[in-house]
């Protein structure tokens, strides 16, 4: 919140917007089912990314399911992110944890941007499926996939779940899917757009992706200059 003020031109701390957060009783709440269940059917892939050193767009997207609550039931969202720039490339909400659903996001955003070497995902039974990796093979792209409960190996898809839900889902308490879906896509193209991101120093994913700025070096020049 402190970055996106700052941004909007407001001289602003953290530590001030923390106090009169707590002040007008605004906090996040957080709770969630389990979305990958592993296929023992399946292959699973080995994960390629240790030690890997990840800095341009379009080295490696990562992907993960996440449930969204509604008045009566869930929901789940799926989003594929280019993991170097954070950015949602394509997203897809669904009333059932298929296979169907993750490979509409998969075939949209592989037509719209620019294919990854890298693949990145967990064991769930939706990405193991053969629908989904031979997508990923007839496109060239290897295959890794997390080890079994090591969340941190996505972690920064994680981390989008996190903020969606505390910014976007909790905060507007949707009762329908229309309701999810319309809230959700503002939410995402507000976080590619316009969300400043701390990784990027105060720069949006979008921004990062299509390297309008470099998400260091430029920052050190405009601190040298002021």
């Amino acid at each position: 919140m402190a970055r996106h003020l700052r941004r909007e031109g407001y001289c602003v701390g953290r530590h001030r917007v923390r106090r009169l957060m707590r002040l007008m009783g605004i906090q996040a709440i957080y709770q969630g089912p389990k979305t990958s269940n592993p296929n023992p059917e399946h292959k699973v892939y080995p994960y390629l990314l240790r030690d890997m050193n990840i800095t341009r767009p379009n080295h490696v997207w990562c992907t993960d399911i996440t449930y969204i609550p509604l008045g009566k039931g869930f929901m789940y969202l799926i989003c594929i992110m280019d993991w170097a720039s954070r950015k949602v490339l394509s997203h897809r909400l669904s009333n059932s944890l298929d296979t169907h659903f993750c490979v509409e996001a998969l075939e949209e955003a592989l037509k719209i941007y620019p294919h990854p070497e890298i693949f990145n995902t967990d064991q769930g039974s939706q990405f193991t499926s053969f629908a989904f990796t031979d997508i990923l093979k007839n496109h060239d792209i290897k295959i890794s996939m997390d080890g079994r409960g090591r969340w941190m190996d996505n972690v920064f898809i994680e981390r989008l779940w996190r903020s969606l839900k505390y910014e976007c889902v909790y905060l507007n308490n949707f009762q329908n899917g229309l309701q999810a879906r319309l809230g959700i896509n503002d939410w995402l193209k507000h976080y590619n757009e316009t969300r400043p991101h701390s990784t990027f120093n105060g720069q949006t994913p979008s921004e990062v992706y299509n390297g309008i700025i470099a998400p260091k070096d430029n920052f050190l020049l405009m601190l040298k200059a002021a």
